[in-house]
């Protein structure tokens, strides 16, 4: 009783630090002043760059989580993968939209099959598979060592889909933020600290959602479990 009680305290902290983080940047974001050359639709960039850090972030943590299942055989990192994993596709799906909405004032169309946009759309498929092969195995430590695999192998997703606009130029802008060689963020310095809170308040948000979906996800595989011990004499007594 008092662990949970404790986690649902941490919860609700972790969600409110989330909210009012996630004020911040909106507040800061909505005040930002305008661009010179794209006016206002330079705003979309405090929600698509932030959700795509969410999605490397999220998918990262796929392939991690995973990865400690595989060393310690412990369904508590099966869960926090699947998890990670949802959100991932989540906030592709986010940065897909903020991209297409972005790219048509200033491209002329919502979609160009550009490097970049088409690893992104790849991960979908990649991860989309990663959430149905789950769905397809009963045996749950089967199930959670083959989405490990998967989940890992899935990561590599990450850095091929942040350098795509410099191996394959197209017609999407370079890195926002340049982590390879000498840093450099590519944006007038007034957009760096919105961008910076943004980036912040998104990245608790991935905490909080990851925290809140690995509890719903426990408490699926203690019913199943329940499920699978109760199928078990009815097995025994047919053999």
């Amino acid at each position: 009783m008092g662990s949970d009680m404790q986690r649902d305290l941490t919860t609700t902290l972790l969600g409110a630090a989330t909210l009012l983080t996630l004020l911040i940047a909106a507040g800061l974001g909505l005040s930002a002043p305008l661009d010179i050359n794209q006016g206002s639709l330079v705003r979309l960039m405090f929600v698509h760059v932030p959700s795509a850090w969410l999605s490397y972030l999220a998918y990262g943590g796929t392939g991690l989580f995973g990865l400690l299942y595989l060393i310690r055989r412990d369904r508590r990192w099966d869960r926090l993968a699947m998890s990670s994993a949802e959100i991932g596709v989540l906030f592709t799906v986010v940065t897909i939209v903020g991209g297409m909405l972005w790219a048509k004032p200033t491209w002329g169309t919502y979609w160009v099959w550009d490097a970049r946009l088409t690893t992104t759309a790849l991960s979908l498929v990649v991860y989309g598979a990663y959430l149905l092969i789950r769905t397809m195995i009963d045996d749950p430590e089967r199930r959670a060592r083959v989405s490990a695999v998967v989940g890992l192998v899935g990561t590599l997703y990450v850095p091929i889909n942040y350098m795509a606009v410099e191996w394959w130029r197209g017609v999407h802008q370079t890195q926002t933020l340049k982590l390879l060689g000498k840093v450099r963020f590519d944006a007038a310095p007034v957009y760096g600290w919105v961008l910076l809170m943004a980036t912040v308040a998104f990245t608790l948000l991935y905490v909080y959602l990851l925290r809140v979906r690995a509890i719903l996800a426990a408490r699926e595989d203690a019913r199943e479990d329940l499920e699978m011990q109760a199928e078990t004499p009815l097995g025994v007594a047919r053999g």
